[in-house]
């Protein structure tokens, strides 16, 4: 009897180291450092679901030096967070990203200018210095100053762009008019350096209806043709949105995860989270078509693409969730 228990422990104990290596392994690469902004695929992490999707996922942090589009290419992970604009641009170069899904509805992206500055309106752009992020994170001031008829190359009746750093010091040091800010990070950089909500004239991208399509998940075409891959993205989507719907639900503790990845000042992730659950909505992952066509219309415009993009996303991940 003794010998007949050991050999079926010995035979779990076999098992369960079985299942632990068919684990599929799944490297995801963000667009930047570790902060709420990514809140659900860190808590997706820390509570399990992964795991208990059969997956071993690692997530790797961004920064100013890190392109998503260029880690994946190199074969440097399986997916990644990025912009569309950056992606439609990437995907023209050759390299083939598909939208798989779509966890940020909205999109967080501002242009806030001092109140007691020369500008109030869109009408006063012209003349003006205006900061914005490069990278990829440029195509929707383009998208708007194209918009407004104003040329990027200076001049009285155009802007000057400044390259801006990923901070809020342009404006503090008076470098620009006006400078780019993200609704969940920059702008309550410039509150804590004492800036008040009405010291402020903002420009919201999305209130505008200037907004083009923010944090999104994109493998490569190559990849998504093997189905077992394309199951493997179905689970890692599937488990990577109920880790948005818990910090969505528990944003305290969502942010404490993220202060265990390296996030930085506690109080801003749990401020950051409040602010990203509003981009999100439902937690459903779902491209808005309209959203898609919008983005990709602007970046025609603008001539960051020369051709209407075909097969940039697809529906087939999240419809098998």
């Amino acid at each position: 009897m003794k010998k007949t228990i050991g050999l079926t422990l010995a035979l779990a104990m076999t098992l369960m180291a079985g299942t632990a290596i068919a684990a599929d392994k799944v490297t995801l690469q963000l667009k930047w450092v570790a902060q709420a902004q990514f809140a659900g695929y860190y808590v997706a992490q820390d509570k399990g679901f992964y795991e208990e999707a059969g997956l071993d996922v690692e997530i790797k942090p961004g920064g100013p030096d890190i392109a998503p589009e260029q880690v994946i290419a190199g074969g440097g992970a399986d997916v990644i967070v990025n912009w569309m604009g950056g992606a439609l641009s990437a995907r023209e170069k050759g390299v083939g990203l598909v939208n798989i899904a779509q966890p940020y509805k909205k999109a967080g992206m501002q242009l806030v200018c001092p109140a007691d500055g020369p500008i109030k309106t869109e009408a006063d752009f012209k003349g003006h210095t205006l900061g914005v992020w490069f990278f990829g994170n440029e195509y929707p001031f383009y998208a708007w100053m194209n918009k407004l008829g104003l040329s990027t190359e200076g001049g009285p009746d155009g802007v000057t762009v400044l390259k801006q750093s990923f901070d809020v010091q342009p404006l503090i040091q008076k470098q620009a008019d006006c400078i780019s800010v993200m609704t969940y990070n920059e702008y309550w950089q410039l509150i804590d350096a004492g800036y008040k909500p009405e010291d402020l004239i903002v420009f919201n991208y999305s209130e505008m209806g200037n907004d083009l399509l923010e944090d999104g998940l994109y493998a490569l075409e190559e990849n998504l043709a093997d189905p077992a891959f394309a199951e493997k993205m179905v689970k890692f989507v599937k488990a990577s949105m109920k880790g948005w719907e818990y910090a969505i639900a528990n944003p305290d503790e969502a942010a404490e995860i993220v202060m265990d990845n390296g996030g930085q000042d506690e109080n801003h992730q749990k401020r950051m989270m409040g602010e990203v659950a509003k981009l999100i909505g439902e937690p459903d992952a779902k491209l808005i078509p309209e959203a898609y066509e919008r983005t990709a219309q602007a970046l025609l415009d603008q001539k960051i693409i020369t051709k209407e993009p075909e097969g940039a996303w697809t529906s087939a991940i999240t419809d098998a969730m």
